[in-house]
């Protein structure tokens, strides 16, 4: 087996079926998919199991409920026997005949490619977000500045065996690719509208991943509020020697306002600091409970397997 692809389904009835047909035309025998069901709200888990049935290279995992996307792509890559891993979305935003543009790249000697689009076709709110997000990880995770985190991306056999080796309950697949390699690579391919639906992800959804990412792959947010209380406590010593040399001086000391908004400059920076300690110690927590990363449902290897 030479590839597999690791599709997450989440709510995708309407476009699954053709995707899954449109890879298994373009590719050969040696190709895997592997889908899994991310606790899909509509008929999303018969559609996948009935293409299992009938297409023996088509793995299906149906997980117990709504886990998230890279639980469901790390349990897929649990599954993926191929020697590359391609990951890609299930509303057809990325066409796969691009698949064989990322498999050209890695074959001259990357362990994983990223893509990367000219022209997004995502929403403008998943656009916003998608540029923080890539802000912050050069600052926390030491990405190249360089490199877009891009969900379709191609992965080889060697580095997915040391992904899977991480069983705390919130993985973040591009935090695990950064901490295992340097050897990264990217390349443009195209980016096509949505054809039908919404994208899954919220608002709300895209903070808790991206919060995931900051505190489960880098202390640096802890560090941040270090420096900062550093600076603070010098700009308190620097303030309190002001007004003691202007109370000697007999000079009229400043009222209220400067004291009110030291007090609320000081409580917030304390309640941010108290509620980013209470993140970390509650994922220690979870992880220290063995809160699973998925639950399994159901597993379809395929009709001759």
């Amino acid at each position: 087996m030479n590839l597999s692809v690791i599709i997450p389904v989440y709510n995708a009835e309407k476009s699954i079926h053709a995707l899954v047909t449109e890879i298994l035309t373009i590719y050969t025998d040696e190709t895997e998919i592997i889908l899994v069901n991310d606790g899909s709200n509509d008929d999303s888990e018969t559609i996948c199991e009935k293409i299992s049935n009938e297409n023996s290279n088509v793995k299906f995992i149906s997980l117990r409920k709504n886990f998230g996307e890279h639980n469901a792509v790390l349990c897929g890559l649990n599954y993926a026997v191929g020697n590359y891993a391609v990951i890609i979305d299930d509303d057809f935003q990325n066409p796969p005949s691009q698949i064989s543009i990322l498999l050209s790249e890695i074959e001259k000697g990357f362990d994983v490619v990223f893509s990367r689009y000219h022209d997004k076709r995502h929403n403008p709110v998943r656009n916003l977000m998608s540029a923080i997000n890539n802000v912050v990880a050069n600052l926390l995770m030491n990405k190249p500045k360089e490199l877009y985190l891009s969900s379709f991306k191609i992965i080889q056999k060697e580095v997915v065996s040391e992904i899977i080796k991480y069983k705390g309950p919130f993985p973040y697949i591009d935090g695990l690719i950064l901490r295992t390699t340097n050897n990264i690579g990217s390349i443009y391919v195209e980016h096509d509208k949505r054809a039908m639906g919404k994208s899954n992800y919220t608002f709300k959804k895209l903070f808790s991943l991206y919060l995931n990412m900051f505190l489960n792959f880098s202390i640096k947010p802890l560090r941040i509020f270090t420096v900062s209380g550093f600076v603070i406590f010098l700009l308190g010593i620097f303030l309190s020697a002001y007004f003691i040399i202007s109370k000697l001086s007999s000079q009229e000391v400043p009222g209220w306002t400067s004291t009110v908004l030291l007090i609320l400059l000081l409580s917030g920076f304390q309640i941010i600091f108290l509620g980013l300690m209470g993140e970390y110690l509650g994922k220690q927590y979870m992880d220290q409970n063995n809160t699973p990363q998925w639950v399994i449902k159901k597993v379809n290897l395929g009709k001759s397997k």
